[in-house]
């Protein structure tokens, strides 16, 4: 009999669902307890799917139970094929409910605050049963690592030096200008053009130049000869920041995207021109994985929300903010119409 054979017709969900509780729980009686069942019986599950398998799943020691190399490829398939089975369950309810049903987005904060929550603003309008869980995280390596395990159906991000290309699908939504700006109360909103580091001595709030953002924008300064600014107040949130600017002491340097989401008034652009400096933010989903009718419900408002923030423009040499040397340009046309007051 041929494998695929035996594993039609002798594998049971049930014998995948023992093994993932005996891994997780560490033994063979703690698996007993949370599935509610007997020691014995949780053993002759093992037993039956080692025997058709053909290879030993689990080893058993004095300090507990640990997969073995086979062990480790079925729980990681063990664990896809469970997911996939739940994302049709998710279609089901859909096409029974089309107005309800649940979605899990990660996102980075910068990003979560303003671009994922107009998405979700948006969407709840049409669909007011849906039910969102948004994930956000100063960094990018958990939410990669929660979107590989299928904690997450998708992430909206940027896409850095880390990203798997082989396992993960990006899709870019925009790509918007940096810019700096100031309160409308500032000086230097009087000025009609300004260098850069005529600036650099004036009081910032800034992300943290170890962090994400702050790399990206120190790749920023250094890409016009200078250092970080002279930072009076060290903030990653977006929102803080804004606040801070409003007040007309503090400069900081931010994206047009961020300004046209949130919508804050006496917020101006500076007259600055600045090399552009900008990983594109996009879709991230596993290439691997069914998305549930919900999750590509989402993506479509993205998409849509996306549209008047910027993207990449032909013949334009766009640089990632880890380490390539960018092309100075002259402003286009939307960069130019934002040096006013942002109401």
């Amino acid at each position: 009999m041929q494998l695929s054979d035996r594993i039609g017709r002798r594998i049971k969900l049930q014998h995948l669902h023992v093994l993932l509780t005996i891994v997780q729980a560490g033994s063979m009686k703690k698996a007993a307890a949370l599935l509610n069942t007997s020691q014995p019986a949780i053993s002759r599950s093992i037993a039956d799917l080692e025997q058709t398998i053909g290879v030993r799943l689990l080893d058993r020691d004095t300090r507990g139970i640990e997969p073995t190399e086979y062990g480790r490829a079925m729980l990681k398939h063990g664990v896809a094929a469970f997911d996939e089975l739940k994302q049709g369950v998710k279609s089901i309810e859909l096409l029974a409910d089309p107005g309800g049903g649940e979605v899990r987005i990660g996102a980075t904060t910068y990003i979560g605050e303003f671009f994922v929550s107009a998405v979700i603003e948006r969407l709840s309008r049409r669909f007011p049963r849906i039910v969102f869980h948004l994930i956000t995280a100063d960094e990018s390596d958990r939410l990669l690592r929660e979107l590989s395990e299928r904690n997450i159906d998708l992430l909206i991000g940027r896409k850095v030096d880390r990203f798997d290309d082989e396992q993960l699908s990006f899709e870019i939504l925009y790509d918007p200008p940096l810019v700096v700006i100031a309160g409308s109360r500032n000086p230097w909103v009087r000025r009609r053009r300004i260098a850069l580091a005529e600036l650099v001595n004036e009081a910032w709030v800034m992300p943290p130049p170890d962090g994400m953002l702050g790399r990206t924008y120190l790749e920023g300064f250094r890409a016009s000869g200078l250092d970080y600014p002279r930072t009076t107040v060290f903030a990653a949130a977006p929102g803080v920041r804004l606040n801070l600017v409003a007040t007309g002491r503090f400069l900081t340097m931010t994206t047009i995207s961020v300004l046209k989401l949130s919508k804050r008034p006496g917020i101006k652009v500076l007259p600055v021109k600045l090399p552009y400096t900008s990983s594109p933010a996009g879709i991230i989903t596993l290439k691997s994985r069914t998305l549930s009718p919900v999750a590509q419900l989402f993506i479509d408002e993205a998409r849509q929300v996306a549209k008047p923030l910027g993207r990449r423009k032909a013949g334009v040499r766009w640089m990632s903010a880890h380490g390539r040397t960018p092309r100075r340009r002259e402003p286009s046309v939307e960069e130019e119409s934002t040096q006013r007051v942002v109401d």
